[in-house]
């Protein structure tokens, strides 16, 4: 069972990957000015990107299974930039100031928010 402080330990731990990736990946940006709007969107982001993979995601990689199985996996990186991007759109429907600009963008940031959260709840572990 999830609680609430599982899930605010996810939201951080996506948020780190977020912020790496708009760090590392061009084209993936947070607008905000000030270093409170950064945390706050980064947060917001966390949140916003956890709940997309635990709902939108599974469904996605379902729909998806023949092409997954066809490319031996390789598809399953195509959904998580599609999520990654629809993250950015969800955020600006909000008023949430996290931009995606293209695919390719979507991808790289996904795969380096990917890495960092998954690297960093080895090291956080919620049993």
């Amino acid at each position: 069972m999830l609680c609430a402080v599982d899930l605010l330990i996810r939201a951080v731990l996506n948020a780190v990957g977020v912020w790496a990736a708009v760090l590392i990946v061009d084209g993936v940006d947070v607008e905000a000015r000030t270093t409170a709007g950064r945390i706050g969107t980064y947060l917001l982001v966390g949140l916003i990107f956890g709940l997309v993979n635990a709902f939108i995601r599974p469904v996605a990689q379902l729909i998806s299974l023949p092409l997954i199985v066809l490319t031996l996996g390789l598809f399953a990186l195509v959904v998580n930039a599609l999520m990654f991007w629809l993250v950015s759109a969800i955020s600006g429907g909000i008023g949430v100031p996290f931009r995606v600009d293209g695919f390719w963008a979507a991808f790289w940031g996904a795969i380096v928010a990917g890495i960092v959260s998954w690297v960093l709840s080895l090291v956080v572990r919620t049993d």
